[in-house]
C-alpha cells in the first residue's frame, strides 16, 4: 500500500534559494524532530549527493522510537533544476511502523519573482497490511504535521540564507 501527503506554502526568495535549499543544506537544520521522528544529526558517504543516483547515509539522535546512529540512505531519483525533486528514503535500520521506504517531491513554481509556490508530497510505502489502518493515519496526521514542520525550518534557513554543502 501507498499513502501520500501533500502541503503547500509560498517562499519569498529566488527560484533557486526555494529550489536548493531543502536538499543541498545543511540536513540537520530541516528534520528537527518532532514526537516519534528523531532529529537528523548528520550525514556520512555524502560525495554523490544532489546529483541524480547520489545518496548518503542519515543519522538520527535516540528517540522513542530509534536508538540513535545511522537511521537510512536518501537517494535523489531525479532532479530537474530550478522546478522538481524527487528523492527516496530507504534501507531502514529500525522498524518503521511496517513502511519499506518513503517518496519525497519538491516542486517549486515561480508566481512572480521572488515569489515562490512549494508543493512537497510524501509518499510512504507499507508492506504489512493489518498495520494499513494505522500507516493511513500516520500518514494524513503525524506525517503531514512533520512535513509542515519542514516547511518553516526551511523558510528558516532561506531568511538566514544557509550556505549550500553539496553541489
Amino acid at each position: 500500500m501507498t499513502v501520500s501527503t501533500t502541503v503547500a506554502t509560498t517562499y519569498n526568495c529566488s527560484l533557486e534559494r526555494a529550489f536548493k535549499t531543502p536538499m543541498l543544506c545543511d540536513v540537520s537544520k530541516v528534520h528537527t524532530g518532532l514526537g516519534l521522528m528523531p532529529k537528523v544529526t548528520h550525514c556520512t558517504d555524502d560525495e554523490t549527493w544532489g546529483h541524480v543516483g547520489g545518496s548518503k547515509k542519515v543519522f538520527v539522535a535516540q528517540s522513542l522510537t530509534q536508538k540513535g546512529g545511522f537511521a537510512s540512505v536518501d537517494t535523489v531519483l531525479e532532479r530537474i533544476e530550478n522546478e522538481y525533486w524527487k528523492i527516496e528514503v530507504s534501507d531502514f535500520q529500525a522498524w518503521m511502523l511496517g513502511f519499506t521506504k518513503f517518496t519525497g517531491e519538491w516542486r517549486t513554481t515561480e508566481l512572480e519573482p521572488n515569489k515562490i509556490l512549494i508543493t512537497y508530497t510524501y509518499t510512504l510505502h507499507a508492506s504489512m497490511p493489518l498495520l494499513f489502518p494505522f500507516n493511513w493515519l500516520f500518514t494524513k496526521l503525524f506525517w503531514k504535521r512533520y512535513m509542515k514542520q519542514v516547511l518553516e525550518n526551511i523558510r528558516q534557513m532561506i531568511i538566514r540564507e544557509e550556505p549550500y554543502l553539496y553541489d
